[in-house]
């Protein structure tokens, strides 16, 4: 066993050590700190984190916890909002090794995977036969079939897929004194005959309590298709086969822990179809539902236009196309096996609803890409409706109510009457077609006035859905948000029940106490609930879009866990190559809000756990697009650094890599003896002693003499209309993207003059020197912000993001607002400035394409994929993720394993797959990516462009001047 337990969890890890040597076991800080949250409102610290690797590891963890007395809570994705995921005691991450999946059987229909499979990793491998597992959350890139089961969850598609525990056909549990069994559709099994006796007794304990509530369970439990609240115990009585797998899903690892399921597998649909609904408000949504599900949709979603505000502000306004008219929508999808009769179907239905006359516009979303940009404003919803444009924060806790379809326009028409009653704001969205509503509210959750206000709500709320017919949750789980509220809901018999229930399986409570069955209070263990001492923040960033500076820029993370994804968007590079929580945006920014909480981590700036979870983050900025709130981890950790190493010593790469611009204008005046040193012996000892990689071939330095050759070249005649500013990368290292920049600009009518001998302090910011940064920066701004308002053209994308987002940030001047707000990528300055009529030379077939990360999250809308298709190249191969070699981060020792892992997961399988270099470009404008690729090439003849050397009008072919 690996660990660093000690104090009273010492005799706990000793009998570990000897019933599990293999498990690792972590209760640091850098540990505690990370699993005290999920997607919640709560905070709770466990005192040590469990990674097993099978289900003889859980089974040494619960007996050794069990003879220790302290609880378990079992956790998947992490991505629970009702507090099902976090305890007091060891939680077990099944996510990290738990993640096989162990048998498709394509003619049975089924699958068996581990508690910690992820939904889209079983789903991706079950398309292959042309089968999906039905139930689809919006957390599907990152949820697990774990939680899934502890939740019962259902998801977009549940109008016709219904809940997990449907689609469930046995579970392999461990129950808390440590035997493994097996539940199914007839009961349950021992999997060691030696445990027969033991699993005898408590089915028959099990079936003594469903006869002595019979008429209970008959009346209050399954009245709807999503009364998740509660156990699911109807499905134990004698008219349901006593199916012992389907009452312990939605369980919430309360009475028994998951290490497996078999699971069945439904056929996908060859035709679909999307329609676009646009209203007034959800209410008028919600009553065209009934219409809706006559047409046996596979999905109606909803959601208000405070979701489809925040996201175009935080991605560019094209980041949501095709919605119709109106300030909230529906999405209703048809299926089937023939793409005209769902055609037909949807068109017939668009006509009836059209004449029922409350809709203001509606479409079928015929684009692909249309298509999949309006699921993903839904399926960010929740993180989107937490810290939406204005800057309001909004959370759960009355997040997952739920009555009959038919009832839902007056459910949420009351809602609305009871939240303006409290003077609450809720933003709504969720699955209209089931009933169910998810709203997150502007509760005060900081203060005790707002915390006993929010509890008064919640009682009033539950007893509205109660009045409705409905229940408190409909798929996220009664957790610690609704568990105090259960008993509006149910008679006092059920409660007791419920109680009975959970005794059979766990007798000593040690299984997710607190959750359910002798709930905690709602408004206990609030994360909200502060500390009156908080780390002292005096920051060099302003932070202008959080009012509370950097303890609200990290609050941002609410734990949704879209950086826990393999696939979609670039977020988050680290995370993909390691598997590991502490390496995801989400594991950051818990560290850093337990930074400023001072409790688990007590040593605020100079935090080592701080600085390690940090130490492998790329700075990409992917997360400041990618992250449904926002968070910007690149912005935080050179805050961190800053703060971490004022008046110390710091890693010798932050002086040989950050100081690289002033370095590198010192080698161009004897740029030939200077790279012909570095080339030799001395300089791997050069390298060795500043912190950089031997693996990396150092880039070799520009004369000044061709520096200044190249400027001259980008003199024109004709007036200039913008500036090309020369940055200190494209300065030291590639000038003839420079005057291939200008030659490009100027055939397109945008004739530019450049401006050389300026730095936006890129190098300086991402390794924390901000001191030194700000200096560079002012200097620039001061020269820049003349008076002259022509746009700023940069070569190099990342300088161009810093020049944007950093220097105003930084500065906080309105100096700096102005010469960032004439700031353009080459990209942007093509799309927008160009002459209308202006056409490239000939370019190639095929372009394999590595988008720069800065450039993908700060200049959203102008992308050079979508500029090369504009220009004609027929196949742009865009390798969708950050290269890895992320400035400084891949030239440094401890980081060139990491950099490799990261290429390896989008850019070297793109290079590899070129099968006709002679025409095929590749094309890369960053030149952190650039250098990236020419190392991957190695041998190979291959050379990364940029994309202003594939269009200069001087060039023989492309990336060759004439």
């Amino acid at each position: 066993m690996t660990t660093d337990t000690a104090g009273p969890l010492e005799p706990l890890a000793d009998r570990l050590a000897r019933t599990a040597p293999g498990l690792r076991v972590e209760s640091g800080p850098g540990a505690t700190g990370l699993y005290a949250y999920d997607a919640s409102n709560y905070r709770v610290p466990p005192q040590a984190v469990a990674f097993p690797r099978g289900a003889d590891d859980v089974v040494a963890v619960l007996r050794a916890c069990r003879e220790a007395g302290v609880p378990v809570t079992a956790r998947g994705g992490g991505t629970s909002m009702a507090g099902n995921a976090v305890g007091p005691g060891v939680v077990l991450d099944f996510s990290r090794y738990m993640n096989r999946i162990l048998d498709i059987d394509p003619a049975a229909g089924t699958a068996r995977v581990e508690a910690g499979v992820v939904l889209d990793a079983l789903r991706s491998a079950t398309a292959l036969h042309g089968l999906t597992f039905g139930p689809d959350p919006s957390s599907h890139s990152r949820c697990t079939l774990g939680g899934m089961i502890g939740n019962d969850a259902c998801g977009n598609r549940s109008v016709r897929d219904g809940r997990t525990g449907s689609h469930i056909e046995a579970l392999e549990i461990v129950t808390a004194d440590g035997v493994r069994a097996v539940a199914d559709r007839t009961g349950l099994h021992p999997v060691d005959p030696r445990d027969a006796d033991r699993v005898a007794r408590l089915e028959a304990d099990v079936r003594r309590l469903i006869s002595d509530n019979l008429a209970q369970i008959r009346t209050e439990l399954g009245r709807l298709p999503r009364q998740v609240s509660g156990y699911q115990l109807h499905h134990l009585l004698p008219e349901n086969g006593f199916d012992m797998a389907r009452a312990l899903v939605g369980t919430e690892g309360s009475c028994a822990v998951v290490t497996a399921a078999t699971v069945r597998l439904i056929a996908t649909a060859p035709a679909v179809a999307l329609l676009a609904l646009g209203y007034d408000d959800v209410v008028d949504a919600a009553e065209d539902v009934p219409e809706i599900l006559r047409r046996s949709p596979s999905a109606v979603e909803g959601m208000d236009e405070a979701i489809v505000a925040t996201m175009r502000a935080r991605r560019g306004p094209d980041s949501v196309t095709g919605l119709p008219e109106g300030r909230a929508w529906l999405y209703v999808e048809l299926d089937g096996d023939d793409e005209a009769t769902v055609t037909a179907r949807a068109a017939e239905l668009l006509d009836a609803l059209k004449a029922g006359g409350r809709m203001t516009g509606g479409r079928v979303v015929e684009s692909a890409a249309e298509r999949r940009s309006l699921w993903r404003v839904r399926e960010d919803g929740a993180g989107l409706a937490a810290r939406l444009v204005d800057g309001g924060e909004s959370w759960p806790g009355w997040e997952d109510s739920a009555v009959a379809p038919e009832d839902l326009a007056a459910y949420l028409r009351d809602l609305r009457e009871l939240l303006a009653s409290h003077g609450l704001t809720g933003v709504m969205y969720g699955h209209f077609g089931a009933g169910c509503v998810h709203v997150r509210i502007d509760f005060d959750l900081a203060t005790d006035e707002g915390r006993t206000a929010a509890r008064r709500f919640l009682h009033e709320a539950a007893a509205l859905v109660v009045a409705h017919g409905g229940t408190l949750s409909g798929e996220h789980g009664d957790g610690r948000a609704r568990g105090e509220l259960l008993e509006v809901m149910y008679s006092h018999r059920m409660i007791r029940a419920f109680a009975a229930f959970k005794k059979v399986f766990d007798p000593d409570g040690l299984l997710n106490p607190g959750v359910i069955v002798d709930p905690t209070p709602l408004d206990a263990d609030l994360a909200l609930h502060t500390p009156e001492v908080l780390l002292p923040v005096s920051t060099l960033f302003s932070f202008p879009h959080d009012e509370d500076g950097f303890e609200g820029a990290v609050r941002r993370c609410v734990g949704v866990g879209r950086c826990r994804s393999d696939v979609g968007g670039v977020m988050c590079p680290s995370y993909r190559a390691t598997g590991e929580e502490s390496d995801s945006t989400r594991g950051r920014a818990r560290l850093l809000q337990e930074m400023v909480r001072g409790e688990t981590v007590q040593d605020g700036w100079r935090s080592t756990e701080v600085r390690d979870a940090l130490d492998l983050c790329l700075s990409c900025k992917a997360c400041s697009s990618d992250c449904p709130v926002g968070v910007d981890m690149a912005t935080y950790k050179a805050e961190f650094l800053h703060q971490h190493y004022k008046g110390r010593i710091r890693p010798r790469s932050h002086y040989s890599l950050g100081w690289l611009p002033l370095t590198s204008a010192l080698a161009g005046y004897a740029a030939r003896p200077v790279n012909a040193l570095l080339r030799g012996p001395i300089g791997g000892l050069l390298a060795r002693l500043g912190g950089v990689t031997t693996n990396r071939t150092i880039p070799a330095f520009t004369s000044r003499r061709a520096l200044r050759s190249v400027l001259r070249g980008t003199r024109t005649q004709a007036p200039a209309k913008a500036l090309l500013f020369v940055d200190s990368f494209t300065r030291a290292f590639r000038p003839q993207v420079a005057g291939a920049a200008s030659r490009v600009l100027a055939d397109a009518g945008v004739p530019t003059t450049a401006q050389d001998g300026l730095c936006c302090g890129l190098t300086w910011v991402s390794t924390g020197q901000l001191s030194v940064a700000r200096k560079i920066m002012a200097r620039t701004v001061a020269h820049l912000d003349n008076g002259d308002e022509r746009p700023i053209i940069v070569a190099e994308p990342s300088c161009a993001a810093a020049l944007k987002r950093d220097v105003p940030e930084l500065l906080g001047t309105e100096a700096a607002r102005r010469v960032a707000d004439r700031v353009r990528t080459f990209t942007g300055a093509l799309t927008d400035l160009a002459d209308q009529g202006w056409t490239p030379p000939p370019l190639p077939e095929n372009v394999v394409l590595q988008t720069h990360c800065h450039e993908y999250a700060t200049f959203q809308g102008h992308r050079p994929a979508d500029l090369l298709r504009r220009l004609g190249v027929r196949k742009v191969d865009e390798a969708e993720g950050c290269c890895g070699l992320a400035g400084n981060f891949g030239f440094e020792e401890e980081h060139y394993d990491t950099s490799m892992a990261v290429a390896d997961l989008a850019l070297k399988p793109r290079l590899d797959g070129i099968a006709d270099a002679a025409r095929t470009a590749v094309v890369a404008d960053g030149f952190s990516c650039a250098t990236q690729i020419d190392h991957l090439a190695g041998d190979r003849d291959l050379r990364a462009l940029h994309l202003a050397e594939l269009l200069d009008p001087a060039a023989d072919q492309p990336g060759e001047t004439s």
